[in-house]
């Protein structure tokens, strides 16, 4: 079996037991110390053409560029959401991120009968769901909605090194690189860095 194929397989099993309408959800960016959260959640159809898909990780920004259009262009439908860096610090990331998957399917029409999210937690999630660890490099639903998230992200980003162009975000997207540190001590944090990823940081200094 290809590798393709394999990515295929799961919902493959799924609509072989009659539930035609998997949604694959994952997110981008709970880990760095700048910007928001972002999810995605898409429904592809059955044999969906989609060369080269995979965990967004594992493919260049070249390729997560080439797919993203593809993506969007090809799946029965699709949702792309935010959770902002003062959610994140109010209720933190992780429910944050939840937050952002829920208002990510919220957006998909048809509804889905299943949601299958990446990572070991379906708590809060407003479908009925299943959780599927390394889902992104499982699930070819899953691997979609990670390079939509990620894709969408790393542009917001983008747009973020704009309007604060002393951090670097359009190199390391707001992760906590040495450069990014650098930034830090000379200029202090703007108003898209998320305090309370910033805490151990403040506390060695």
């Amino acid at each position: 079996m290809s590798d393709l194929a394999a990515l295929y397989e799961y919902e493959s099993g799924l609509h072989r037991q009659g539930i035609a309408l998997v949604c694959g959800v994952d997110e981008a960016g709970r880990g760095p110390l700048a910007g928001p959260v972002c999810a995605a959640a898409v429904i592809l159809p059955e044999g969906c053409d989609l060369p080269g898909l995979d965990d967004s990780k594992k493919l260049t920004e070249k390729k997560r560029e080439a797919l993203f259009p593809l993506i969007r262009e090809r799946a029965v439908c699709y949702g792309i959401a935010f959770a902002s860096v003062e959610e994140i610090e109010r209720i933190n990331i992780l429910s944050a991120a939840l937050l952002a998957m829920n208002r990510a399917i919220e957006q998909l029409s048809p509804a889905p009968e299943l949601a299958l999210i990446d990572g070991n937690t379906t708590r809060d999630i407003a479908v009925p769901a299943r959780s599927v660890v390394g889902g992104d490099g499982k699930c070819a639903c899953i691997a979609a909605a990670s390079v939509l998230a990620k894709v969408t992200r790393d542009r917001l980003m983008l747009d973020l090194a704009r309007q604060y162009p002393q951090y670097g975000f359009e190199k390391h997207k707001g992760y906590g690189t040495k450069e990014h540190y650098a930034a830090l001590e000379k200029y202090g944090p703007c108003p898209a860095h998320r305090p309370s990823f910033l805490r151990k940081f403040y506390a060695k200094r």
